[in-house]
């Protein structure tokens, strides 16, 4: 059986107000400038969700994206889409899961992570939008997760990624079972990419 995703999410990718603004404040931001990692705020105070990010037009416009995007390439829901689009979005922040995904500049910038995904990296959703995707591996771990994001790229997904990531304060973990997908918009242009998953372990 064939498994690629048949639609034109791996033609030229087109802006977006999300991946804009996330590269007009990472261009402005040095707590990741280098590859050491730095103190942060409490895990507490990292996962604080009272700004209600969720309520945010971008947000809730990219997440629908996210869902649309993985009901497109995988043929089935990410989660169980009730009410409207910012109802959704809460659903979405909220669920018992990690979900993630980064823009499609030169040197990726993340742009979305549910509330799980801020705990487990240890930020808030502001250090989160302005830090590169790549950061959240160690470099030893970078090229083998290139060569991921590019076969997801060329696929439309993949339903099998396991890797190690490192947090914001420097945890180790090792993610498994992840379905790793090309985020795209109405007009079928490629946005970016996005993970989820449910299974790690920290090392």
């Amino acid at each position: 059986m064939d498994n690629h995703c048949s639609c034109a999410i791996c033609e030229n990718p087109q802006p977006n107000p999300v991946c804009q603004a996330a590269s007009r404040r990472a261009s402005t931001h040095s707590l990741w400038s280098a590859d050491p990692l730095v103190s942060v705020p409490s895990a507490g105070e990292a996962v604080d969700d009272s700004i209600q990010v969720w309520r945010r037009p971008e947000v809730v416009e990219w997440s629908q994206w996210l869902l649309d995007s993985y009901r497109h390439c995988l043929g089935r829901e990410l989660i169980e889409r009730v009410g409207g689009a910012e109802a959704q979005a809460q659903a979405l922040f909220t669920v018992p899961m990690v979900v993630v995904s980064h823009g499609t500049q030169a040197d990726p910038i993340l742009n979305y992570g549910s509330q799980l995904a801020l705990t487990l990296w240890e930020m808030t959703w502001e250090q989160l939008v302005q830090t590169p995707s790549r950061l959240t591996a160690e470099l030893v771990n970078r090229e083998e997760r290139e060569r991921m994001l590019e076969r997801a790229r060329a696929k439309g997904y993949l339903d099998d990624y396991r890797g190690v990531r490192i947090s914001h304060s420097g945890r180790r973990f090792l993610i498994e079972q992840a379905v790793v997908w090309n985020v795209i918009d109405p007009a079928g242009h490629r946005q970016g990419q996005a993970a989820t998953f449910s299974r790690w372990t920290f090392l």
